[in-house]
C-alpha cells in the first residue's frame, strides 16, 4: 500500500502478505492459515525497527535546529516533524489496540502463547464490517495520510482505499464492490486480520520516515554551500581611449552548483544562462530609452530594478546607469539637398550604439530603400517638399534628419562630327560633316552626387540647312547618330547647318524614364 522506498526486507514481506492473501482467498489447507502467525510476528518486529529509526531522525532534526541557533524557519519544520511523531504514535497505538481486541474476542492465547482463534474465519469480519470499526480505521488511516501531506508538502497514497480504487480488485466482478472493512477483513481468519493490521502499522511507519525525511532537508534548507568560486572584473567601461585610465572592480564571485536560482527583471523571469566556469546568470536585455537629457553632455540617468530568488529567499538589486542620447552622423555626397527623384545615397551612424545600431528607416515625403550595409539607405524624394527622414532602432525612434530638395540641373549637348567636337565659332569643312553625333551630357556635381541617376540620352533631332536666311533641306532622325551623307552634295560655303535638340531623356536609377530639358537646344554650324 505505501510509496516511497523499501528495504528488501520489507519488500519480502509485503509480497509475503500478498501471497498469503491471494491463498487465502483460495480457501486453502489450515497449514496455510497458520502461516499468518508467523507473517503477523514478522511484521510486528518490522515495525518496531523502523519505529526506532524514525525516532533517531526526529532525534536528529532537534540536534540539527539547535546547531544552526534556532532559527525561525527550522524550528518551524521541527515543530511540524513533532507533530508527525504524536499522530504516528496515536495512530500506532490504535492500531495495536485493534489487533489485540481481534486476539481477544477469538479466545485470546492459550499457555503456550498460541492464538486459539487463529482459524476462526467469523468473529474478526463481524467485528470490523457489521460494527463501526472497519469504517472508523479507514478514516483513521486516510486522515493521517492527509495530515502528512499538509505537513511534509509531500504526496501520500490513500493507506485505505476500497476495492474500486486498487488495482487489482477494481476489474475484478467478485471483488470491485467491496468497502474497505469488507475486502480487508470479510471471510478472514483472525491470523489473517492481525497480520493484515500489523502490515498497516508497517506502512504508516513507512510513510512517517517519508514526512520525518521531508522535513529534515527544511532544516538549513535556506543555507547555500558554495562549490564554485570564480574571480570576477567588473570595469567602468571595455573601451578606454589610448592614454586614458582603465578602471575595474575585482571581487570573488560564488555559486552552488546544486542550486537553481529565478532571475526577475520588472517582475518577469529572464533566461538563464551560464558562464565558461558554471556560474548561472540571468541575462537582461531591453531596449534603453530616456528623455530630458542633459543638453552640456547628452545624458540622462536611468535605473531598474532586479530580483534573484534562490532557497525562499529574495534578493533585491536597484541599477543605475545612464542613457546616451544618440548623434545621428549623416553621410554623403551631398549633405545639403537631396535631389528630386533621384536615388540619393545616404551613410546614417549613431555611433554611440555600437554593434547594437541596427536602424530602419522611414519618410512620408519620399520612397526609402534599406541598403545591404548597416546604416546604408537611399532616399527617393517624390517631390519638391522637404524630406524628412525618421530614424529608429529596434522599434525606437533615435531621431528626425530634414533634407531640402533641389530640382536636377539641366544636362549639356555635346556635338561632334567624326568623333571631334565641333566649333561652333570656326566651323566644320564640308569634306567633315556627312556624321554628326549629338550626345546629352549630366552636369558635373549632379553626375558626382548621383552617378547612377546622371543617364541620358536623346531622342529626337531636327537639322536644317541654311543658305543666306533660306531653308535649303531639312531632316528629322531619331537616334544621337545622324548620318549627312546625302546632303555632303548640297553645301556650300558659308551655309549653316542648324541643330535643334528636340527631345533628350533622363533614366533614373529606380527605373522608367523622364523628359529633361537641354541648357541649350538649338546649335547652328557654320559650313566652310
Amino acid at each position: 500500500m505505501a510509496g516511497g522506498k523499501e528495504t528488501p526486507r520489507q519488500k519480502m514481506i509485503g509480497m509475503m502478505y500478498l501471497v498469503l492473501t491471494a491463498l487465502l482467498a483460495l480457501q486453502v489447507s489450515n497449514a496455510v492459515l497458520e502461516k499468518f502467525v508467523f507473517i503477523d510476528k514478522a511484521l510486528n518486529r518490522q515495525a518496531r525497527e523502523v519505529e526506532e529509526q524514525n525516532g533517531k531522525i526526529l532525534a536528529k532534526i532537534d540536534a540539527e535546529v539547535t546547531k544552526k541557533g534556532k532559527r525561525d524557519a527550522d524550528v518551524k519544520a521541527l515543530n511540524k516533524a513533532k507533530e508527525v511523531r504524536q499522530s504516528t504514535e496515536e495512530l500506532m497505538k490504535y492500531l495495536g489496540d485493534t489487533r489485540e481486541t481481534m486476539a481477544e474476542i477469538t479466545g485470546g492465547y492459550d499457555e503456550n502463547k498460541q492464538l486459539v482463534g487463529a482459524k476462526d474465519y467469523d468473529i474478526v469480519g463481524n467485528y470490523m464490517i457489521q460494527q463501526p470499526n472497519g469504517k472508523e480505521l479507514q478514516k483513521k488511516l486516510n486522515d493521517y495520510v492527509k495530515m502528512l501531506s499538509s505537513v511534509s508538502g509531500r504526496d501520500f497514497e490513500s493507506l485505505a482505499k476500497d476495492a474500486k480504487d486498487i488495482d487489482i480488485a477494481k476489474n475484478d466482478p467478485d471483488q470491485k464492490n467491496k468497502s474497505f472493512a469488507e475486502y480487508y477483513f470479510g471471510n478472514t481468519p483472525t491470523a489473517a486480520g492481525m497480520a493484515t493490521i500489523s502490515h498497516m502499522e508497517t506502512e504508516v511507519l513507512n510513510y512517517e520516515a517519508l514526512a520525518l525525511d521531508a522535513l529534515a532537508n527544511e532544516v538549513g534548507a535556506k543555507d547555500i554551500d558554495f562549490d564554485k568560486v570564480v574571480p570576477l572584473v567588473r570595469p567602468v567601461s571595455n573601451t578606454v581611449a589610448s592614454g586614458g585610465k582603465f578602471e575595474a572592480q575585482l571581487f570573488i564571485t560564488a555559486a552552488a552548483s546544486g542550486s537553481s536560482p529565478v532571475f526577475m527583471y520588472n517582475n518577469n523571469t529572464v533566461p538563464t544562462e551560464s558562464t565558461e566556469n558554471g556560474i548561472k546568470y540571468g541575462k537582461i536585455e531591453f531596449t534603453a530609452k530616456a528623455s530630458n537629457f542633459d543638453p552640456k553632455t547628452l545624458t540622462a540617468p536611468a535605473s531598474f530594478e532586479a530580483e534573484i530568488e534562490l532557497n525562499d529567499s529574495i534578493y533585491t538589486i536597484k541599477h543605475e546607469y545612464f542613457v546616451v542620447k544618440p548623434v545621428i552622423q549623416v553621410r554623403s555626397a551631398a549633405l545639403s539637398a537631396l535631389y528630386m527623384n533621384c536615388s540619393n545615397e545616404l551613410d546614417i551612424q549613431v555611433p554611440a550604439l555600437g554593434t547594437a545600431y541596427n536602424p530602419s528607416f522611414s519618410s512620408k515625403e519620399a520612397t526609402i530603400v534599406k541598403g545591404n550595409k548597416t546604416g546604408a539607405v537611399t532616399v527617393v524624394p517624390k517631390g519638391r517638399s522637404k524630406v524628412k527622414l525618421t530614424v529608429s532602432n529596434s522599434g525606437s525612434v533615435l531621431g528626425t534628419e530634414t533634407f531640402s530638395v533641389k530640382k536636377i540641373p539641366p544636362p549639356s549637348i555635346s556635338i561632334s562630327a567624326r568623333g571631334k567636337q565641333v566649333d561652333y565659332e570656326k566651323g566644320v569643312a564640308a569634306a567633315s560633316l556627312t556624321t554628326l553625333k549629338v550626345s546629352a551630357k549630366a552636369e558635373e556635381n549632379f553626375a558626382n552626387e548621383v552617378p547612377k541617376d546622371a543617364r541620358y540620352r536623346v531622342q529626337k533631332i531636327s537639322v536644317k540647312l541654311a543658305r543666306a536666311g533660306r531653308q535649303i533641306k531639312a531632316g528629322s532622325f531619331s537616334s544621337e547618330n545622324i548620318d549627312l551623307r546625302s546632303w555632303r552634295s548640297l553645301y556650300r560655303k558659308g551655309d549653316n547647318l542648324i541643330v535643334k535638340v528636340e527631345r533628350v531623356n533622363r533614366r533614373p536609377s529606380q527605373g522608367g524614364s523622364e523628359r529633361a530639358k537641354p541648357a541649350t537646344e538649338i546649335y547652328s554650324i557654320p559650313i566652310n
